[in-house]
């Protein structure tokens, strides 16, 4: 949602590119469900920060997402069907983990959300190729060399450093506005 208002302010002056970053690159099924949802409260905070996505405290008995990969894998799939597929794709990934409360590592569920996207049903297999996996895993370790520990991370494209966190429109309008003008 944020991104959409820098999106607006700047236009064509910010190119917009996501890129994928693994808060939790290896699968984990220790996970415990209770620890989860007392985590789970924290999203409150950043919901109070306006504007802000959906978040809800995670209040299914749906075991908490596995690890990163999967939906990243899903995402890049959607984006060979276009900028629209993607971002419909996106949207629905992170309303389903954050206000859903949904299970976004499961292949079902990721199939779900694909067909609930109205993207075509048989193009889900793209998520399963190759490129999608090494993109992944690559552009998680360059997010890493930029000094990214979390989510959402926001990179300069000349810039090898990232600002991580839910920064407020403000700061990270600024921080924008400075590197158009040339001052970083």
């Amino acid at each position: 949602m944020r991104v959409h208002l820098l999106k607006e302010e700047y236009g064509d002056q910010l190119k917009q590119e996501w890129r994928s970053f693994l808060l939790r690159p290896h699968p984990d099924g220790s996970r415990n469900l209770e620890k989860f949802k007392r985590y789970t409260k924290n999203w409150m905070r950043i919901s109070e920060d306006e504007p802000s996505g959906n978040f809800r405290e995670w209040a299914t008995d749906e075991s908490p997402p596995s690890h990163s990969i999967p939906p990243h894998l899903v995402a890049k799939a959607a984006a060979e069907l276009g900028v629209e597929a993607f971002d419909v794709m996106h949207e629905a990934l992170l309303k389903a983990y954050f206000f859903e409360n949904r299970d976004i590592s499961s292949e079902s569920t990721l199939r779900s959300i694909w067909d609930e996207c109205s993207l075509p049903r048989d193009d889900f297999e793209r998520w399963s190729n190759p490129a999608h996996m090494k993109a992944t895993i690559d552009e998680h370790n360059e997010a890493l060399n930029c000094g990214a520990n979390g989510a959402p991370a926001f990179r300069l494209v000349h810039i090898n450093a990232a600002i991580v966190g839910a920064q407020p429109v403000p700061v990270l309008s600024r921080w924008i506005k400075r590197a158009i003008d040339g001052e970083i």
